[in-house]
């Protein structure tokens, strides 16, 4: 697995994108690749359509996102 910081890969600037969560800066969203394996492309294909990405960018989306998800939920008793 590689161990490169996940934040050199996705980066947030408030003044571009939205101020969402891009890949190195680029004008690509976290989102735009998340939403491509959504729709079933494969690592290969999510590099033809954006050929401006690595192997290792892809692998950062789904490292941010998972770190974006897992936290806890504290169930409050009625």
């Amino acid at each position: 697995m590689m161990t490169t910081n996940l934040f050199e890969r996705i980066t947030v600037n408030p003044n571009q994108c939205g101020g969402r969560p891009c890949i190195r800066g680029m004008r690509i969203r976290v989102i735009d690749v998340l939403e491509l394996q959504a729709a079933g492309l494969g690592p290969d294909e999510i590099l033809e359509e954006l050929p401006d990405l690595t192997l290792e960018d892809i692998q950062a989306v789904a490292r941010y996102a998972i770190r974006r998800l897992d936290h806890r939920v504290l169930a409050v008793a009625a």
